[in-house]
């Protein structure tokens, strides 16, 4: 039997639900026209590509969106520094009493929350029963600091489901004096 993949729409799909046994079977019997070297399961390498410029597009949009904020408020930190080499997927940043000012859309994507329904909210809105007090201690007696630090906190989604956060959080300065924190997320474990 010979497959035409002019007529045959969906094949890449059928093709990439076989196991390799089944699909050594049938590939010598693909018949391909014109300049079709192979089938379109090379789409798989093609997504994984855009999906990855995506991916960087919305980093560079949120170091911007960051780098706007530093500029109205005048902060002394070289924001390029502060996501270099970094992996994160949310952003929170929030004033000196821990209110959120801005979240990215990783913040929404991990947490379930729009950027809406934190503003001017407090990070611990996503705590709850397994949030680890000790850590929740260790945050706030960094928070006082000067320094940058990191905690592994356990936190919820919008629909209850508990997860692990890394959090990186950096205070910012204005004129020798802090005003604001950023925090960098992402879910581990």
């Amino acid at each position: 039997m010979k497959y035409n993949l002019s007529k045959m729409m969906g094949l890449d799909i059928y093709l990439s639900s076989l196991n390799k046994e089944e699909y050594e079977a049938v590939s010598s019997k693909i018949a391909y026209r014109g300049n079709l070297i192979m089938p379109l399961m090379s789409w798989d390498i093609h997504s994984e590509g855009y999906f990855k410029g995506l991916e960087d597009s919305d980093r560079t949009q949120d170091i911007i969106k960051v780098k706007s904020y530093a500029q109205t408020y005048s902060w002394q930190e070289n924001i390029e520094a502060i996501f270099d080499k970094e992996v994160f997927e949310a952003i929170v940043i929030t004033d000196l009493n821990q209110k959120i000012v801005w979240v990215n859309r990783g913040f929404s994507k991990m947490t379930g929350y729009s950027k809406n329904e934190v503003l001017n909210k407090k990070p611990s809105l996503l705590q709850g029963a397994k949030t680890s007090k000790v850590i929740k201690q260790k945050i706030k007696s960094n928070l006082k600091g000067s320094l940058p630090f990191r905690e592994v906190i356990t936190n919820y989604r919008k629909n209850g489901e508990s997860y692990d956060c890394e959090v990186k959080i950096f205070p910012l300065y204005s004129k020798n004096t802090k005003t604001h924190f950023i925090a960098l997320e992402r879910q581990v474990g």
